[in-house]
């Protein structure tokens, strides 16, 4: 008990998982953005946008996500060089900037390739039918294939995000005082406390990502397109 209590005294345990949750939501929602742009590009009837969109994806998703924020990490110290703030809050402000980058960049891949197999869980008749109407492929996949895809692939966007929720740990490497930062310096300076330090931070990460797991698999229960 007094461990815990010097832990949490010394340490602002709460703001480190404050700091990951913030990174989760933010890099979730650059995640999605950015994949669903690729998964669109690769369902595109134009070639180019195809093989593009495959390109990213193949080549993302076989980078090791640490290469990936080390490779951020250039453009921070590119970045802080040239912003007009103050040395220590550029400092701060850029390495949370590229590192919600990096893992937005990394795991849209992953939002691709579930909106992908999402798609591919609608029936080709009903593009079929969108396209008798009169509604282009912009406006058939607006209207009636991206909402029964985003159905169809709640489980694995769910799966998605809860590995975002476990990989900001990696942008500890660049600085960011997340959860993985703080048991550092836990770790460094109070070494005799040391299971104890893994088992809060492998407590505050369940608490983070089993709720997640719990609500993405009733939605997708409820959500699911009746065939």
């Amino acid at each position: 008990m007094d461990g815990i209590t010097t832990l949490f005294s010394e340490y602002n345990v709460f703001a480190a998982f404050g700091m990951t949750l913030l990174l989760t939501i933010l890099s979730a929602i650059g995640a999605l953005l950015l994949g669903t742009i690729v998964a669109i590009m690769r369902v595109s009837p134009v070639p180019f946008l195809q093989r593009l969109g495959a390109f990213y994806v193949n080549v993302v998703r076989n980078t090791p996500l640490t290469l990936i924020v080390a490779f951020c990490a250039l453009g921070f110290y590119f970045g802080m060089n040239l912003s007009p703030l103050p040395p220590s809050v550029a400092m701060s402000w850029h390495i949370f900037t590229w590192g919600v980058i990096a893992l937005s960049v990394y795991h849209a891949a992953f939002v691709t390739e579930a909106l992908r197999s999402g798609v591919n869980t609608v029936p080709q008749g009903q593009a079929e039918a969108a396209r008798a109407i009169g509604l282009d492929f912009g406006m058939s996949l607006r209207e009636v294939v991206l909402p029964q895809a985003f159905r169809g692939a709640i489980a694995p966007l769910g799966n998605t995000l809860i590995a975002l929720t476990k990989n900001t740990t990696v942008v500890a490497t660049i600085g960011v005082a997340e959860a993985a930062h703080m048991m550092s310096n836990m770790i460094e300076f109070n070494p005799d406390l040391l299971y104890l330090i893994f088992a809060i931070i492998a407590f505050g990460f369940v608490v983070l990502t089993l709720p997640t797991g719990i609500f993405f698999t009733s939605m997708s229960r409820r959500l699911a397109v009746q065939r």
